[in-house]
């Protein structure tokens, strides 16, 4: 199988690391806010970064763009819209790029969604969590339930017509009817996407050290049970184990992750995933984690370059794959990774005996018990 790169879509991810403070349950690169966000500077290495980047991914284009952090709504509009011009120059964006920044409510005013949607951003992820304040008050969370219900009323106002409201479930303490109200205090307010995720201990983080009161695992069992039947009554489809979405709102960014699409990885501690026409082999990218190594520049911004070995591709491609609520063509196997679907069908007959997984010629799909045990399931393609 012959990888060709003009069949595979190209996302761009952009890290930007800073928080007005660190939350106990979170393990992602972020690191709480210096005196003043050094935003120039920043920039310049991003654009550095990505310059360095583009040789991996020539005639390519962009399809998708997402802010993550930390915070990226920290930054203030100008900032995101220099940026974006910069990128532009550097690489062409697809007509209908979708261009998805991050918001915590806590760092929002109407002026700021205003401007970032004058640079550019087209879709809203904001990070409410829960409507109840004892429990953000638990999550160590800045903002509380009356500025996450101002923030979305604000990016109603400014015009984003796509945006997503992310939500825990499973937190300290709560009950099946906390969790409930959460889902239709979010509905209430009218957003077209919904990432409606279980709370986790990860390690590293300072819950793991000290763990708070969790949910038994009936409780958590009926929160699943019927949250996902009050999305559905409300028209949320679930299209992936914890993204709910009304028709055409999907989010096409993480969509690219979950089929194995192509993204480039530039800011603190951004990883990445590019195929190479050339070699005829895909490569992991990872960037230097700390922002004051990332800015520093008399160091290299890149940490590590690896090419994935076969194994690696299998079980990359299947831990996104599975993740989806639809059957996946083998085609797409194929196309992603240059690998036969031979080289699955071992591993597919294990998880078909086990009743996780189902499978015909043509493509495959976790079965419902198959999605309760996803780590179960996708374990045994490592």
């Amino acid at each position: 199988m012959i990888l060709n790169t003009t069949l595979i879509p190209l996302s761009l991810y952009i890290h930007l690391p800073w928080c007005i403070r660190k939350c106990p349950y979170c393990d992602f690169n972020s690191h709480e806010i210096p005196e003043e966000i050094p935003e120039k500077a920043y920039i310049d290495r991003l654009i550095e970064d990505l310059t360095q980047e583009l040789p991996l991914v020539p005639r390519r284009v962009i399809q998708t763009i997402f802010f993550g952090g930390g915070t990226p709504s920290l930054f203030s509009g100008e900032a995101i819209h220099q940026l974006l011009d910069k990128i532009q120059m550097l690489i062409p964006f697809s007509p209908s790029v979708e261009i998805t920044l991050e918001a915590n409510p806590g760092t929002v005013e109407a002026k700021r969604f205003r401007d970032f949607r004058a640079a550019g951003i087209n879709r809203l992820s904001i990070g409410v969590q829960s409507f109840d304040d004892q429990q953000l008050k638990r999550l160590g969370r800045i903002h509380d339930s009356r500025q996450a219900m101002k923030a979305i009323e604000v990016a109603h106002t400014v015009g984003f017509n796509s945006f997503n409201i992310d939500l825990m479930y499973a937190t300290p303490h709560q009950t099946v009817a906390m969790a409930l109200d959460d889902i239709e205090k979010g509905i209430q307010l009218s957003p077209h996407h919904l990432s409606w995720y279980q709370f986790t201990l990860e390690p590293n983080t300072v819950f793991y050290k000290n763990p708070p009161v969790l949910p038994t695992e009936n409780i958590m069992e009926e929160i699943e049970t019927h949250g996902k039947a009050l999305l559905n009554s409300y028209g949320f489809q679930q299209y992936e184990i914890s993204a709910y979405a009304k028709p055409h709102y999907s989010c096409c960014h993480n969509i690219n992750y979950w089929e194995f699409g192509d993204y480039l990885g530039i800011g603190a501690g951004a990883h990445g995933k590019i195929t190479l026409d050339e070699t005829q082999t895909i490569i992991r990218t990872r960037k230097v984690k700390q922002p004051k190594d990332y800015l520093d520049p008399t160091k290299q911004m890149l940490a590590e370059q690896k090419t994935l070995t076969e194994s690696e591709l299998i079980f990359e491609f299947m831990l996104n794959a599975l993740r989806l609520k639809k059957t996946t063509p083998f085609s797409l196997f194929e196309t992603r990774t240059g690998l036969s679907k031979q080289l699955l069908l071992e591993k597919l007959n294990l998880a078909n005996e086990k009743g996780l997984l189902t499978y015909d010629d043509l493509s495959f799909c976790p079965t419902p018990l198959g999605w309760q045990f996803l780590n179960d399931l996708t374990g045994i393609f490592l």
